[in-house]
């Protein structure tokens, strides 16, 4: 390891101002003010403290538990008589039956732990001044500064994807200056030790030694001064500087723990420590910099950023805290969720102690769906794929599921699950009955490849996921009174209703979500078995079916209906808006397609937020995107205010409360959809554009059908937009003002059709880039 190296990048300024998150004092809240960095599998939460610092540490695959047989065989036998009681208007009885005989045994998963702490010790910095502590999303580093007395403490930590170790520099402007104590501990199930001459270990295995084992190594490399190694500490005294190299496994898939962290640690500590830096920004910024927001900058840019956010909610505007809170979206995206690694959880990567809130599990009624909003429009699509592999994983014992609990072909999930294949109901019946996660899962396959256009991954990835899960769906579905085809026992995701006679049920048989779910699976695999022109006969099965499933209904207030009955609901401001799904992230209802169901859809967000509705971080979010999909852009920029003025905490996490990322990676989407769209066969440029955004930019953003698009506006007006076709498909557009196009770096401008006033479609070949600027 190189000696005298200070980490040094590119200032990390953005179009309108520096896109940091900064503090003048350190974190005493884990949830609130501590800063994340991850790599997508080591994660840490950093609060600074400058006599006693606590990093707080992830690992992906620390779940607690195992593989388990969760089927109960006494479903299928109760199966028809709750749906005849649910038929039949009695959901009481027919959820004490559910709950009796349907779910799960047991019918809860473990959860996702801590990996625990690394502790370092400052003697004689309890009086520090001229504090600091900044996550820079430019270099996914954080940096802590102080001075005592007449001396500069600095620390600077970034976990590295490629070399798999987070690292930790501390340097001080005195030399022989730098004295420190670092410890490992954590909760439960741990033994620490040291090992001559500079390494510190925790070792242990989980679930009080019946689960997964875990190994954590920090080396201590200093630049003057000595390292000792006594028992149970390391110890750094009297150093110029000194670089904390920490790595960490479990044995999850048959790992070796001790091997693979034993590995990290020695493969890092060979290379110079400007090498490990220069390899980590080499990896991070090109996904990082893809793409880049301009909504304007404010004084406030130079404000800590809890100063700014506590304006924020007074009323205050501040565009640039808008733009920094859209990429921590996408810098939370690439530090919880890189290929080979497992998909980001309900708070990503990052997880405080033995029982995180929900277990920290993958919920499948919306929260792991919405974690991925963002992955393509961001230009993040490598950051689909560990979601991919979980949908992989559970084919197995979804498909178990669907035998023993439905008598049913094809693979099935429910509302949760983890990283164990769990695939049963759980959590009781009014949560847990609803089978449909396996069926949203699969419009991601689909999207990925609506962005990126890769037939092989749609032939090998995609399509036989999502044929599979159709198949589950066609063995599910049960003719009722009106000769329609209907989904059930299900519900519309933990919400409630009332029937005429009074009387509350949360199962029920055909709620509008699942029909919208169904038809959009269905849909996705009739024209995948087009493009690979495969599997006529089921495609024509999926399309007869189609034809039988209840259409989205309009009901007495105007409203798209929650459930196949015009039913009112105990609590009318519930966070869940599932029977808009076809809205977003649906895509049956549009503006223009048809317009009495967008109507609909904007009375369904109007009765639910005069009631309360989007008191949730996510719930929030989501009601930005629906109203962005319905292009009201003021109602977006006014949801997105309350996103962060009501759900968002200073250290810019998404709170439901408590933390869920869920909301940050919803949030950073919904800006997407603001700004561009294309969901409905074109894309849409400033499709919700607020007014309060007169003058901005964007660069970056993807399209379906192989478009990467950046736009320009002025004065409120489309001042140009350029559009990089990546496929060479035709390209349609609407735009907000006539347009003409030409292609960058050839006198003669393609040809160009008017479809409709400011709708435009022209070829396009690979790779080439098309300028569109107002038509003078």
């Amino acid at each position: 390891m190189a000696s005298g190296v200070a980490l040094r990048a590119a200032t990390a300024v953005g179009p309108s101002g520096p896109l940091k998150i900064w503090f003048q004092q350190p974190a005493t809240n884990w949830e609130t003010q501590a800063l994340p960095i991850g790599n997508g599998r080591l994660g840490a939460m950093i609060f600074g403290g400058t006599d006693r610092e606590r990093i707080q540490l992830n690992e992906d695959s620390l779940w607690s538990g195992g593989p388990r047989d969760t089927n109960n065989p006494e479903a299928l036998e109760h199966l028809p008589e709750v749906r005849r009681l649910l038929f039949a208007g009695q959901p009481a009885e027919a959820e004490k039956l559910a709950n009796a005989r349907l779910m799960g045994k047991p019918m809860t998963v473990k959860p996702y732990q801590s990996l625990g702490n690394l502790r370092l010790e400052f003697p004689g910095h309890e009086a520090a001044q001229d504090y600091r502590r900044e996550l820079d999303l430019e270099t996914a580093a954080v940096r802590v500064s102080y001075r005592v007395g007449e001396v500069r403490y600095t620390r600077e930590l970034f976990a590295s994807h490629p070399d798999q170790v987070i690292v930790i520099r501390l340097t001080c402007s005195q030399p022989g200056g730098l004295t420190l104590f670092a410890l490992l501990d954590r909760e439960q199930d741990f033994l620490s030790a040291t090992r001559q001459p500079d390494r510190l270990m925790m070792h242990g295995q989980i679930d009080r030694g019946a689960g997964l084992e875990y190994q954590v190594n920090v080396r201590a490399l200093a630049e003057g001064g000595q390292v000792f190694a006594p028992t149970g500490r390391l110890e750094v005294r009297s150093a110029n500087a000194a670089t904390l190299i920490l790595s960490a496994a479990t044995n999850f898939g048959g790992r070796d723990a001790v091997e693979g962290a034993d590995r990290d640690l020695e493969a890092a500590t060979a290379k110079p420590l400007d090498r490990l830096w220069r390899d980590h920004l080499a990896d991070y910024q090109p996904l990082f910099r893809r793409v880049a927001l301009d909504l304007g900058g404010s004084d406030a840019a130079q404000q800590p950023t809890d100063q700014r956010l506590a304006a924020l909610q007074q009323g205050g505007v501040d565009p640039q805290l808008l733009s920094l809170y859209f990429q921590f979206g996408r810098y939370l995206l690439i530090s919880s969720s890189r290929p080979g690694d497992l998909p980001a959880n309900l708070q990503g990567l990052w997880a405080e102690g033995m029982k995180p809130p929900w277990n920290a599990d993958y919920h499948l009624n919306i929260n792991v769906q919405m974690n991925y909003w963002p992955a393509e429009v961001a230009n993040l699509a490598e950051c689909h794929l560990p979601l991919f592999e979980l949908i992989e994983s559970l084919r197995v014992p979804g498909r178990r599921t669907a035998k023993i609990h439905y008598g049913a072909g094809g693979w099935v999930a429910h509302h949760l699950t983890d990283v164990w294949g769990f695939t049963t109901p759980a959590d009781g019946a009014g949560w847990g009955l609803w089978p449909m996660g396996a069926a949203w899962l699969c419009q991601h396959l689909w999207e990925h490849y609506a962005f990126n256009g890769d037939r092989s991954f749609l032939a090998q990835r995609a399509y036989p996921a999502m044929k599979e899960a159709a198949e589950f769906i066609l063995d599910y579905l049960v003719e009722d009174d009106k000769g329609r085809l209907v989904s059930g026992p299900s519900s519309s995701p933990e919400n409630r209703y009332r029937l005429p006679n009074g009387k509350i049920g949360w199962l029920c048989m055909g709620p509008s979500m699942d029909s919208q779910i169904i038809r959009d699976l269905f849909n996705h695999c009739v024209a995948a078995s087009e493009i690979l022109k495969i599997d006529g006969a089921f495609r024509e099965r999926l399309r007869g079916t189609l034809g039988r499933l209840p259409p989205i209904q309009i009901g007495k207030h105007g409203q798209i209906m929650e459930w196949s009955e015009d039913y009112d609901e105990p609590e009318p401001g519930h966070r869940h808006v599932s029977h808009l799904f076809a809205l977003h992230p649906g895509q049956e209802i549009s503006r223009a397609r048809p317009p009495e169901l967008a109507q609909a859809a904007r009375r369904t967000l109007e009765r639910r937020l005069a009631h309360g509705g989007g008191h949730t971080g996510w719930s929030r979010a989501w009601i930005l995107n629906f109203w962005a999909r319905l292009g009201d852009g003021e109602q977006a920029y006014e949801n997105l205010l309350a996103l962060l003025r009501k759900s968002t905490a200073p250290n810019l996490f998404d709170l439901h409360p408590p933390f869920q990322i869920d909301g940050n990676f919803g949030g950073t989407a919904g800006v997407c959809e603001m700004l561009l769209q294309s969901h409905a066969g074109e894309l849409e440029l400033l499709p919700a554009k607020p007014a309060a955004w007169a003058d901005g930019s964007v660069r970056g953003l993807r399209a379906r059908g192989g478009f990467e698009v950046d736009l320009e506006w002025r004065s409120g007006q489309l001042a140009s937009a350029q559009i990089e076709s990546v496929l060479g498909q035709s390209c349609r557009v609407r735009t907000p003002v006539p347009v003409r196009v030409e292609v960058a770096g050839r006198r003669s401008p393609p040809r160009t059709t008017q479809l409709e006033p400011n709708l435009i479609e022209f070829p396009t070949r690979a790779r080439a880039r098309y300028v569109l600027t107002p038509a003078r």
